[in-house]
């Protein structure tokens, strides 16, 4: 029997309020929704959801609010009924769980505004030894970055791939450029911390300040990254009509770090989770959207046999 992959996802999960709307309303006007959903989100939890419908066995650790809160049970609860790890959450006496109101238009695009509680970001995590013990890979957040680089460089020390979702502007001094083997980037956090216009260009900059393997997402524009020689490929996105964009990066982040721990190479690993982040987009649903790992190899296959 293959053994599954265990990975650790590292972050501040939300509970998410979502709303399918018409339009968004306009300041001091009210809207009706189509459609209400309540759902466990934030970027590592989507993935860790992501990887547990692939194939994969995911682990969470990071900050919750109070033990006895509404939204932090409301999460771990829903987290236990996908059979991901949470042993290891960090409950912050006194403190609130982060929550967003989420809203949907018909072209699937999100709007979304979300409360963190600062002090959120004070937590100290477990010991590492606990922590990547039977670790195959860790996925983290920049955001996370204030507690989460002693242990991702610990990590990386022991020869355990380490990928971040970077989706907001980083410092060129950030320890996670070389505590992580693998760096993700929405293209606009891409040109924000090279402070270049040009998802080619911020790449080529990156590289000069990290050896870890560099991509920017680019939504339906596919992927940009550099190979192991630092020359710019690129791999396509997947077209779908889309009616959820919600936790649709987060999926791709997942199947992407599960796709490496099984060896897979670099660009069957963009492929797999580019095919993977297309199927939840045609669903509503945020990361809970994530398809189940036939419906996956079914569209590569049938990807590739149209291209041939």
């Amino acid at each position: 029997m293959i053994k599954k992959p265990r990975i650790l996802c590292i972050g501040i999960p939300v509970r998410d309020m979502t709303f399918r709307v018409q339009g968004l309303p306009a300041r001091g006007f009210k809207v009706g929704a189509e459609h209400f959903e309540e759902i466990a989100g934030g970027n590592a939890l989507n993935a860790a959801i992501a990887i547990s419908r692939l194939g994969g066995l995911a682990a969470f650790c990071g900050p919750m609010g109070d033990a006895g809160e509404t939204s932090s049970r409301y999460i771990f609860d829903k987290a236990a009924e996908l059979g991901i790890g949470m042993r290891d959450i960090v409950h912050m006496p006194g403190l609130v769980t982060p929550i967003s109101t989420v809203m949907i238009d018909p072209g699937g695009e999100r709007t979304i505004i979300t409360f963190r509680d600062p002090e959120l970001w004070k937590v100290r995590l477990p010991d590492p030894d606990k922590l990547l013990e039977d670790c195959d890979a860790i996925l983290t957040e920049n955001r996370c970055a204030a507690f989460c680089t002693g242990l991702c460089a610990e990590a990386h020390r022991r020869g355990i791939p380490v990928v971040v979702d970077v989706d907001s502007a980083m410092s060129m001094r950030e320890g996670l450029l070389t505590a992580s083997s693998h760096l993700i980037f929405s293209s606009e956090a891409l040109q924000a911390t090279a402070g270049v216009a040009d998802d080619a260009a911020a790449l080529q900059k990156l590289a000069r300040a990290t050896s870890s393997f560099l991509a920017g997402t680019r939504g339906a524009q596919g992927t940009v990254w550099l190979d192991p020689n630092g020359a710019l490929r690129q791999t396509p996105a997947f077209p779908v009509h889309t009616v959820d964009t919600l936790g649709a990066g987060d999926v791709f982040h997942g199947a992407f770090v599960l796709a490496i721990t099984e060896k897979q190479d670099v660009q069957e690993a963009l492929r797999f989770a580019s095919a993977a982040a297309a199927i939840k987009c045609t669903r509503f649903g945020g990361a809970f959207a994530c398809p189940q790992r036939p419906e996956v190899e079914a569209l590569l296959r049938q990807a590739a046999s149209t291209s041939a």
